[in-house]
């Protein structure tokens, strides 16, 4: 009886994602439970001490300029994360069983066995730069109050936009991360914006960080969710 009572408790616990800002992914957009957009773009790096003092005032001025031109908010993440090995000492494997040179195999093993060890005595982080580009449409800023105590009420509740309201929502998110793009271009920055599958990806590791680094998420195409 106890056990049964435990199940039902168990099965009545809400999903992790009921309690997530996060409604959808999309189209490369992700929406929020509000009904507001983000898109993403990951963006390359300089290192800015090894300029010259002419070179760090341009990218002072250029950047500066960048933030005046815009006329919305824009979000600026940096992730340290583990460096993921696996994948690149399983090529190498791959690589020591399809070299038909002894010595050259050898070579690959001793290899693949220095790096297992870097990796593991010295813990290497990776760093990655994102941009998050925000869109808010006008009605939403105007939500009446029994709007907002449903939400707050019913953890669970999210906003699905009808697909042609999305498409509009969406083209004029699309025209701020062009403009995003160009003024990290004028820093000779490139800028990526993240499909479905990377941004899955990314709130799977930001959320659950060690899950992440142990077992990665796979297509997304394949996963099942209930």
């Amino acid at each position: 009886m106890k056990e049964k009572k435990k199940k039902r408790a168990k099965e009545s616990r809400p999903a992790t994602q009921t309690h997530l800002p996060i409604a959808e992914i999309k189209d490369g957009v992700v929406v929020l439970r509000d009904g507001t957009l983000r898109k993403v773009l990951m963006t390359s790096s300089v290192n800015f001490a090894l300029k010259s003092e002419d070179e760090q005032n341009a990218l002072i001025s250029s950047y500066v300029g960048f933030l005046n031109s815009l006329s919305f908010p824009v979000q600026i993440v940096v992730q340290s994360r583990r460096l993921q090995i696996k994948p690149y000492l399983g090529k190498l494997v791959d690589l020591e069983k399809k070299q038909p040179n002894e010595l050259l195999r050898v070579q690959i093993a001793d290899y693949r066995a220095f790096v297992e060890e870097l990796v593991d005595i010295g813990q290497i982080m990776t760093k990655r730069f994102y941009v998050v580009v925000p869109y808010d449409a006008i009605a939403n800023k105007k939500k009446g109050f029994f709007a907002r105590l449903k939400e707050i009420m019913k953890p669970a509740f999210t906003v699905h936009l009808k697909e042609e309201r999305f498409q509009k929502r969406k083209e004029e998110l699309d025209t701020r991360v062009r403009q995003v793009a160009s003024g990290l271009s004028s820093m000779s920055l490139e800028a990526v914006p993240l499909d479905t599958q990377a941004l899955i990806e990314l709130y799977y590791m930001t959320y659950n960080p060690d899950i992440a680094f142990a077992e990665s998420l796979g297509d997304v195409d394949t996963l099942q969710v209930e």
